[in-house]
């Protein structure tokens, strides 16, 4: 059965490789704030259930907070929720009132993070160029969903998920941030998001940079060159939507 009052009341939601993995390690510090150890549930983008046996579901869910200070708001982080179509319906047929924080960079930049981290983990065997090319093809294969390894390209269009975000969720439930500014000022980005979570503010202990991709080699021009190209209408849009000036992402380089 559905609770009547939803525990969990925030998310860090996407994206991939935007640094969510260092947010979440700053909230950990905040005693007022609960993230599990498990840094991704996976619960909302689970299809091996259907959304019937995800609402019967939700004390497993909850189970994963046990130990949780008694008082303190709960969340967690898995950055594939804002991307995954079905994802966002959901969280908001659990709690209505959910906070949202998406943490965004550079599509281009991301996109070969998210590369470099499959051939890592050697879920990928193709060189950038040709993963990309094929990208299309490829995540055919997993339709009607989409891919969750080769999505290089098509992650990076944040535009239309903070477009379905905010068509279930009000923009002041939803917090969008850039991995710049949590790379280069953590204290005033914490700031925010504490205020967001409606928490006391607690500067951060050190300086935090999780999953920070190191790449054997940079990415080749004329591939920037071609996702520069592809993205530069998807920034525009960003920026219209966000009233954002990111003139960086389009001078950024690996």
């Amino acid at each position: 059965m559905k609770p009547r009052q939803p525990i969990v009341q925030f998310l860090i939601a996407g994206v991939q490789k935007g640094g969510t993995t260092a947010l979440a390690d700053y909230l950990r510090q905040h005693p007022a704030l609960f993230i599990p150890t498990l840094k991704e549930l996976h619960f909302f983008d689970d299809e091996t259930l259907n959304w019937q046996q995800h609402q019967e579901l939700y004390s497993d869910y909850h189970a994963q907070f046990h130990g949780a200070p008694a008082g303190s708001r709960w969340g967690e982080a898995t950055p594939i929720y804002s991307y995954w179509w079905p994802a966002i319906a959901r969280i908001w047929g659990y709690n209505p009132a959910m906070r949202l924080i998406l943490c965004l960079r550079n599509p281009v930049e991301r996109a070969y993070s998210h590369w470099a981290m499959e051939t890592g983990r050697q879920w990928e065997a193709m060189p950038f160029p040709e993963a990309i090319a094929s990208e299309e093809q490829r995540c055919r294969i997993a339709l009607p969903h989409q891919h969750r390894v080769f999505s290089y390209v098509s992650r990076g269009f944040y535009s239309e998920q903070l477009r379905r975000l905010w068509s279930f969720f009000p923009r002041e439930q939803t917090l969008i941030l850039r991995q710049e500014q949590l790379l280069d000022d953590p204290s005033e980005t914490l700031r925010c998001v504490h205020h967001f979570l409606g928490v006391d503010n607690l500067p951060p202990t050190a300086a935090l940079r999780a999953n920070s991709g190191s790449y054997t080699s940079p990415m080749d021009p004329a591939t920037r060159a071609q996702l520069q190209e592809l993205f530069n209408p998807e920034i525009n849009q960003l920026e219209q939507l966000l009233g954002w000036d990111l003139s960086q992402w389009r001078a950024a380089c690996c």
